[in-house]
């Protein structure tokens, strides 16, 4: 029996573009684990998340903690598919140096979904209130505005996936 290296996914999208969808397919087929940063953020700073700047100051303090154990995931030979918005450089470049430290290169996934398609499917996922969060059709766009099409250069496997 063989077995693979351990690897490091990255999701990339808009809101509601299926990154938690892809992030539990690729963990199903790979034997990784997911991390998902909206369970951990609901789990541990729900009543803190108001606004767009409550979500940065708690998502850095969550970056913080989780960034060692990741780590020490990848180092032990566990794939892990984080579950993370890889949607700006900064946030790329710090999982980026995640997967350096783990002596690996990461595989980042952009789902290219059209705005209109994800703007819909965040305001029929609010209805089925199975997401731990809401967004409002100004915090969708507020968020869409932050988004940077990730390029070839920032170093990682790229897998683009158009939706169709």
């Amino acid at each position: 029996m063989s077995v693979s290296p351990p690897s490091l996914h990255l999701m990339c999208g808009l809101a509601a573009s299926g990154k938690s969808t892809l992030a539990k397919r690729l963990a199903s087929e790979m034997g990784g684990v997911v991390i998902s940063e909206d369970q951990w953020l609901s789990a541990l700073f729900k009543d803190e998340l108001h606004s767009l700047a409550d979500y940065v100051r708690c998502s850095a303090r969550l970056r913080h903690v989780m960034a060692p154990h990741v780590v020490a995931l990848l180092q032990a030979g566990q794939t892990v598919v984080m579950d993370f918005p890889a949607n700006t450089r900064t946030t790329r470049r710090w999982l980026s140096d995640l997967a350096g430290q783990a002596e690996l290169r990461a595989r980042l996934h952009h789902l290219d979904v059209p705005q209109a398609i994800c703007r819909n499917r965040a305001m029929a996922r609010n209805q089925t209130g199975t997401h731990p969060f809401q967004l409002t059709m100004d915090e969708f766009d507020h968020l869409a505005s932050h988004f940077e099409v990730p390029s070839a250069e920032e170093g990682f496997e790229l897998v683009l996936l158009k939706h169709s």
